[in-house]
């Protein structure tokens, strides 16, 4: 996986972007760090555009969640947890620990979770599972995780379209670690937010 991230890394273009991202939304541990905040560096560059890279970096996230849904929705619980827990899902860094982490997080927080999870680690990656588990409306799953993916894309984008100006490309990847705690910090100030307005929404439709 190490070797195919370097790959993307060197080979940025729509299409690796989209295909760094459906790994990513899956089960396949995959960092999404090194592929939109990168291809935005080059964007910055004149080499890309950064308005296509989040929208395929989006449809990449899009299809990779739909892949851990429809597996979900049609494999059930108990393959589901079978599979985290065997050889192959340890090797995507999978456990029951994790699935289930990602599905009290969906049953607290509702369909909205599919939402906002897209912004947690870990959760990001898992947060179709449980969506699938308990037969979500596709349509409706698809529209809160393609704007979660999005938020989180623009982010991304945001970060490497910074970066150009202050750093070399020699430079980018160990700069990207650096900035992971701040990343953070964005990620949880934007979850507030967006917690915040389903919570007014849903006082304000009660009332």
């Amino acid at each position: 996986m190490h070797e195919l991230a370097n790959w993307i890394f060197e080979n940025l273009n729509y299409w690796t972007v989209t295909l760094g991202m459906i790994l990513e939304s899956s089960i396949i541990p995959f960092p999404s760090e090194l592929v939109v905040a990168p291809a935005a560096f080059k964007a910055a560059a004149g080499e890309l555009n950064v308005f296509l890279i989040v929208i395929f970096a989006t449809l990449g996230a899009d299809i990779g969640a739909i892949i851990n849904y429809v597996a979900s929705y049609y494999l059930g619980r108990p393959i589901v947890y079978a599979f985290a827990n065997s050889k192959i899902g340890h090797l995507c860094l999978l456990n029951e620990e994790k699935v289930k982490k990602s599905e009290d997080y969906f049953n607290k927080h509702g369909v909205a979770a599919t939402l906002t999870g897209r912004l947690i680690p870990v959760i990001r990656q898992l947060i179709s599972v449980p969506a699938g588990l308990s037969k979500m409306n596709f349509f409706v799953f698809l529209g809160y995780t393609t704007l979660g993916a999005g938020i989180w894309n623009c982010i991304l984008a945001a970060l490497g379209w910074y970066l150009h100006s202050v750093v070399s490309w020699e430079e980018l990847q160990g700069v990207l670690k650096m900035y992971d705690s701040e990343m953070k910090i964005i990620i949880f100030s934007i979850l507030a937010v967006v917690i915040l307005f389903f919570v007014i929404k849903k006082r304000m439709g009660k009332k």
